[in-house]
C-alpha cells in the first residue's frame, strides 16, 4: 500500500512540476517528510534520486520539441554555470551531513519559501529583461549563480530549475523554453555530485532498504510529468505560479511545525 501510495504522490508532484516546467522536486521533499515521515536528511536524498530520474526522462521528452542540437549550441552557457554548481553541490552535502536534523529542517525551510517567493513574483521577475553585461562579468556572474545553484540542489535534494532558469534568461538572454532544457542539462551532473557525496552517509545507507518505493514514487513522477506538460495548455500560467507558490508556503510552515528528531 506505501509504495502505492509513492506512486500517487510521485504522479501528483509531477502533475504541478510539469505544469511549470520543473522536476516536481520542491513539492516533493514536503511530502518525503510530512506524509512518509522519513527524517529531513533521508528525504533529501531520496528527492534527489527520484528527481534525477525525472530530469532525465524530462531533458529526453523535451529532446522532440527544443532539439538537443540547440542545447550543444549553447554548451559554453551550460559548462559556465555547472563550473559552479558542482562545486556548490559538493559544498552544500558537506554542510547538509554535518548539522543536526532540526537545524537541517530549518534551512529547508527557509529555502522552500525562497521559492514560493519566486514563484509568487515569476512574471515580475521575467519582465525586467536580460541584464546588459561584458562578457567576462557576465561568465563570473554565471560561475558564482553556479555555486549557489548547487548548494540549494544538494541540500534541498531538487533539480534547482528555480534558479537555473531565471539565471539563464536574465544573464544570457534565452529563450524560457531553451533554457528549461539547457536547465535540465545542467541539473543532471550536478544531482549526481551530490549523490556521489552522500553515498557514504549513513542516511544513504538506509535508503538501500527503499528500492522499491524510490522506483515507485520515481515511476509516478515521470507519469505524472508527462501529465502535466499536456494539461499546460488548458492552464493560465500566471495562476498556476500563484496557486503553486502558495501551496509550497503553506508546505513550508507545516514542515517548520515538525518534531525534533
Amino acid at each position: 500500500m506505501r509504495n502505492i501510495w509513492a506512486f500517487a504522490w510521485g504522479g501528483l508532484v509531477g502533475i504541478l512540476g510539469g505544469l511549470i516546467g520543473l522536476g516536481g522536486a520542491e513539492f516533493r521533499l514536503p511530502v518525503l517528510v510530512s506524509f512518509f515521515k522519513y527524517h529531513t536528511l533521508q528525504a533529501i536524498i531520496i528527492n534527489l534520486i527520484v528527481s534525477l530520474v525525472t530530469v532525465t526522462f524530462s531533458l529526453i521528452f523535451r529532446g522532440g520539441v527544443v532539439g538537443f542540437e540547440n542545447v550543444i549550441a549553447h554548451l559554453a552557457i551550460i559548462l559556465n554555470i555547472l563550473a559552479g554548481s558542482l562545486i556548490g553541490s559538493y559544498v552544500g552535502v558537506g554542510y547538509a551531513t554535518r548539522i543536526n536534523e532540526r537545524q537541517l529542517t530549518q534551512i529547508v525551510v527557509i529555502f522552500l519559501v525562497f521559492i514560493s517567493i519566486i514563484l509568487l513574483g515569476h512574471n515580475v521577475l521575467f519582465s525586467v529583461g536580460s541584464w546588459q553585461l561584458p562578457d567576462l562579468l557576465r561568465i563570473i556572474v554565471g560561475f558564482v549563480a553556479g555555486i549557489a545553484i548547487g548548494i540549494f540542489s544538494s541540500m534541498l535534494g531538487v533539480a534547482g530549475g528555480e534558479l537555473i532558469i531565471p539565471t539563464i534568461v536574465l544573464l544570457f538572454a534565452i529563450d524560457i523554453k531553451l533554457a528549461g532544457s539547457l536547465s535540465l542539462a545542467i541539473s543532471i551532473p550536478t544531482i549526481m555530485m551530490g549523490l556521489f557525496k552522500y553515498k557514504n552517509q549513513q542516511r544513504f545507507k538506509e535508503i538501500k532498504l527503499e528500492q522499491e518505493f524510490i522506483v515507485s514514487m520515481a515511476s509516478g513522477s515521470i507519469f505524472g510529468a508527462l501529465i502535466g506538460t499536456n494539461l499546460l495548455k488548458y492552464v493560465s500560467s500566471s495562476l498556476l505560479y500563484i496557486i503553486l507558490g502558495i501551496i509550497l508556503l503553506l508546505s513550508a510552515l507545516k514542515l517548520s511545525h515538525k518534531p525534533a528528531t
